[in-house]
C-alpha cells in the first residue's frame, strides 16, 4: 500500500488524476485545491459545473482550514460510522470549481485508511467523485468502470480491484442554525 501512496501523491502534486478505492465506491480523485485538475474531472466525467465535488479530508481539524466557523453538530455527522458526506457554507480554500455556487461544498471524512494516508502525505484535501460518466451508474467493482475513464486518468490504484463496493455515502446539509436536511 505505501507504494501505492506515494504514487497516487506524486500525480496528485502534478496536477494529475487518479482512479482509486474509497471506503464507498471506485473515485476519480485530484488535490481539490488544484483549479486545472479539478477541471479536468468535471471535463472526464462530462459532468456540469453547477454539481459540486465531494471534497475528502484526512482528519476533523482539517474542517478548520475549510471552513471559518464549524457548526457544533458538524463533529457527530462528519465522524459517523456510516459514510456521511456533510455539506457547509462559505467553503474555503479549495478550487472555484469544487465550490457550489452558492459557497458551498460537501466534504467527507472516509473510513479509509488509503485515503486517509493519501490525503495526509499530499497535505491538501482531494476530491472524490464517483468513478463514472456524469448520470451513469456507481460502479460497484473496478470492472464496472468505464473504460474511457480508465484511459483518461494519469494514475490507477492498484488495490482492491476485486472487492465489491458498497454504496454512495449519505448527504446532508448542515444549516448554521444547525437544523439538518438529508439529501441522499
Amino acid at each position: 500500500m505505501e507504494q501505492e501512496i506515494k504514487n497516487c501523491v506524486e500525480v496528485l502534486k502534478n496536477g494529475g488524476l487518479i482512479l482509486y478505492p474509497t471506503d464507498t465506491i471506485w473515485g476519480i480523485g485530484c488535490d481539490a485545491t488544484n483549479e486545472n485538475a479539478v477541471q479536468k474531472v468535471y471535463e472526464l466525467k462530462k459532468r456540469s459545473k453547477s454539481k459540486a465535488l465531494i471534497i475528502l479530508i484526512a482528519e476533523y481539524a482539517n474542517l478548520y482550514k475549510l471552513l471559518d466557523q464549524v457548526s457544533p453538530n458538524a463533529y457527530e455527522h462528519i465522524n459517523s460510522t456510516e459514510p456521511t458526506t456533510v455539506i457547509f457554507d462559505n467553503v474555503k480554500n479549495i478550487s472555484k470549481h469544487a465550490i457550489a455556487d452558492d459557497g458551498s461544498a460537501a466534504i467527507r471524512l472516509p473510513n479509509d485508511d488509503l485515503c486517509k494516508k493519501i490525503i495526509s502525505e499530499l497535505g491538501k484535501p482531494i476530491v472524490s467523485t464517483s468513478a463514472n460518466i456524469s448520470g451513469g451508474n456507481n460502479p460497484k467493482s473496478f470492472s464496472d468502470i468505464n473504460q474511457e475513464l480508465k484511459e483518461n486518468v494519469d494514475y490507477i490504484v492498484n488495490l482492491r480491484q476485486d472487492e465489491i463496493m458498497e454504496a454512495p455515502s449519505s448527504i446532508i446539509k448542515i444549516f448554521d442554525d444547525g437544523k439538518i436536511e438529508k439529501i441522499r
